[in-house]
């Protein structure tokens, strides 16, 4: 990993953890990030990460309508 330094308002300071739980879980879900790797940026165990994004209304599962449409194609030949 990399360090990145981030300005924001004094108001976040107290809220570091839940700062960098926001932006790794909008992260994962916008598919910069593996869940792996969103889960070591907040520092806990991938089997732990999916309770971050529920706190985040986030999908564990990134499965998207085309994504049905494609697989759905692909069965049917």
């Amino acid at each position: 990993m990399t360090t990145m330094t981030l300005q924001v308002p004094e108001a976040l300071e107290k809220e570091h953890d839940e700062t960098v739980r926001l932006i790794a879980a909008k992260l994962y879900e916008a598919g910069k990030l593996s869940l792996g790797q969103a889960a070591e940026m907040c520092g806990v165990e991938k089997r732990d990460f999916p309770a971050i994004l529920a706190q985040f209304d986030v999908n564990y599962i990134q499965y998207t309508y085309e994504d049905v449409l494609a697989d759905v194609a692909r069965i049917n030949g």
